[in-house]
């Protein structure tokens, strides 16, 4: 459900660019964060997609957000083969002359369209009601995230904290990687609510 869950964190970045040298080049591990650690600059990066599957949170909100998404699925798709059933059905009335008059005919068809609408309404108002529980997520996620950030960055002092998502950072030295610091933190501070139990229980009772 990693598609559901959006950016952790807002990023910027000033780049400065700086002419090579041979010296430069014999010393390949002196990258550009090593420079700028060395000018007094701190800076560290956390992995997204490890904070994403070992951030207990984000493992229940998954859980919660991928059965509601099921039965969403389930119950469009329920009402998609009734509605298929009673048109197959009135079509198969007008072809064999089972309509006494144009009026039956008539309410027949309306009736047909009136349930498409009424299935149309529906899908808009789960899939609004499901967007509107991913993003209230992504909020909860991200203010969880920076909430503990402010308090572990107290004692740590950098100046800045990345995100590292496939290969939006070019270069990073794996020893100023601090995802599993921040995960064993942001785990250790979780307490799953009664509410995401309620949620998970009754999806799991709906899907069953």
């Amino acid at each position: 459900m990693k598609k559901y869950l959006l950016g952790i964190f807002a990023m910027s970045m000033g780049m400065a660019l700086t002419s090579c040298n041979k010296a430069a080049e014999e010393n390949e591990e002196a990258t550009e964060q090593e420079s700028a650690q060395s000018a007094g600059v701190k800076i560290a990066y956390v992995e997204l997609d490890t904070l994403m599957n070992q951030y207990q949170l984000y493992k229940d909100y998954s859980e919660v957000l991928t059965r509601k998404g099921n039965n969403i699925q389930n119950t469009l798709a329920k009402k998609q083969r009734s509605l298929e059933s009673h048109a197959a059905a009135v079509q198969k009335k007008y072809e064999s002359n089972g309509f006494t008059t144009r009026d039956e005919l008539e309410r027949a068809q309306n009736g047909i369209q009136r349930e498409q609408q009424e299935l149309a309404q529906l899908a808009d108002r789960l899939n609004a009601e499901f967007n509107e529980e991913q993003a209230r997520i992504n909020t909860e996620a991200r203010d969880s995230i920076q909430s503990f950030l402010k308090r572990y960055n107290k004692t740590k002092k950098y100046d800045y904290v990345m995100v590292k998502a496939g290969d939006n950072l070019l270069i990073a030295n794996p020893k100023y990687d601090i995802t599993q610091d921040i995960v064993k933190g942001l785990n250790k501070r979780y307490k799953r609510s009664a509410e995401v139990d309620e949620q998970i229980k009754a999806e799991k009772e709906t899907n069953e």
